[in-house]
C-alpha cells in the first residue's frame, strides 16, 4: 500500500472526513482521493458514504492491505490466494532489490520444510516469507531465524496456545508423556508441530546480501488437513483473527531483529529443547547428550559422555529419560 492510500485510510479511520478535507490534508486532488478510496473499496475495505464525508466502517478478515492496516511493524505486504511457495516469490523480490517485504498467501501449492520436506499448507494457515536486507555479518544472521522462532510463539501464546521452541527452528506444543512405558534413547514426540521456520540467505563470507525468512503457522485449519504429529491454533484455542496474528507475529519479529542482544535470552525462555536428552543428526554423525544451552550465534550445546559438543544445524529429536 503506497504512502497516500496509507494516509486516505487513516484518515477514513479517524473519520468522518470530507473529500476536500483529505485532499487539502494531503496535497493531492480530491480525484486523487476519489480514486484512493474506490481502490479501498475494491480491497474490501467497508467505506461509507454519509452526510459529513466518508467513514470507514469495516475491515477486511484478511489480505495485504487489512495486514498492513493498524501493523506497527516496518513491512509491507504482498498477498496472494495462493503461491506454490512464498519463499520462491520472496527469493525473487531480494534479487530484485527489495527489502522489507512480507509475502503472505491463503494457502501454498509446494510448501517445503527444512531438507525440502513436504509442508502442508492449506487454506486458513499464516505462510508467509519475510524479504530482510540485515545489516549483519553472516555469523550472526542465525540470530534472525530464533528471532522468529520467538515471534511465531509470542503469537500463538497470545491466541491461548501454550507453545514452545524446539531447535532449531520448530515451534511445537508439549505433550505429557510420563505416562508412557517406552524409555531410553528412542524419540520422544514431546509435543505436536504447530509452526515451522526455513531461512534462505545469499552473501558473502563478510556481507549478508539477503535473507528470506520463511513461517508456516498452522492457525485455522484441522489437524486432519496436516501432515505428520501437527496441531493447529484451532485445535488448542479455537479459530482466532488471522490478520491480528499475523500482524502480531510481525511486530514481534520486528522488535527482535531490532535488538539482537536479547534474542537468544528470549529464545532461551521458550525452549522445550533445553534440559532434553537430544540426538543431533548431522552429516558428520549423531551427537547424543543433553541440551544445556545455545551460543551467541544459536548453535545448541550438548553435553556428551565425552565432553561437551557445539552443534550449528543438524535434525534434533527429543529422547525419552534414561
Amino acid at each position: 500500500m503506497n504512502e497516500t492510500r496509507r494516509a486516505v485510510l487513516d484518515g477514513l479511520a479517524a473519520g468522518p472526513v470530507t473529500g476536500p478535507e483529505l485532499a487539502e490534508r494531503l496535497d493531492v486532488s480530491r480525484a486523487a482521493v476519489w480514486k484512493h478510496v474506490e481502490a479501498l473499496r475494491a480491497a474490501g475495505f467497508d467505506v461509507e458514504s454519509v452526510s459529513d464525508g466518508y467513514t470507514l466502517a469495516g475491515v477486511p478478515d484478511y489480505g495485504g492491505p487489512a495486514v498492513e492496516f493498524g501493523l506497527d511493524a516496518s513491512f509491507s505486504v504482498e498477498y496472494h490466494d495462493a503461491l506454490p511457495s512464498t519463499n520462491d516469490r520472496a527469493r525473487e523480490l531480494a534479487a530484485a532489490g527489495e527489502r522489507d517485504v512480507a509475502v503472505l498467501a491463503d494457502r501454498q501449492t509446494g510448501g517445503r520444510g527444512r531438507r525440502g520436506r513436504e509442508w502442508s499448507s492449506p487454506s486458513g494457515g499464516v505462510w508467509m516469507s519475510l524479504v530482510l536486507r540485515p545489516n549483519v555479518p553472516p555469523a550472526r544472521a542465525s540470530l534472525l531465524t530464533l528471532a522468529a522462532a520467538v515471534a511465531v510463539t509470542d503469537a500463538a501464546r497470545e491466541a491461548g496456545v501454550d507453545a514452545a521452541i524446539k531447535w532449531p527452528n520448530d515451534v511445537i506444543v508439549p505433550r505429557d508423556e510420563a505416562a508412557e512405558s517406552s524409555q531410553g534413547d528412542t524419540p520422544s514426540r514431546g509435543g505436536d508441530k504447530l509452526a515451522g521456520v526455513l531461512t534462505e540467505m545469499e552473501g558473502e563470507a563478510s556481507e549478508v546480501s539477503w535473507v528470506v525468512l520463511g513461517t508456516g503457522v498452522n492457525v485455522n485449519v484441522d489437524p486432519s488437513e496436516l501432515a505428520g504429529e501437527s496441531t493447529s491454533v484451532r485445535a488448542e484455542a479455537g479459530d482466532v483473527d488471522r490478520r491480528r496474528f499475523v500482524q502480531r507475529l510481525l511486530e514481534s519479529f520486528d522488535d527482535h531483529r531490532n535488538d539482537l542482544e536479547g534474542v537468544v535470552p528470549a529464545w532461551r525462555e521458550l525452549a522445550l529443547t533445553l534440559g532434553q536428552r537430544v540426538r543431533v543428526d548431522r552429516p558428520a554423525g549423531e551427537i547424543v547428550g543433553e541440551a544445556v544451552d545455545v551460543t551467541e550465534s544459536g548453535a545448541l550445546v550438548i553435553e556428551t559422555d565425552d565432553g561437551r559438543e557445539t552443534v550449528s544445524a543438524g535434525d534434533c529429536e527429543h529422547l525419552r529419560p534414561v
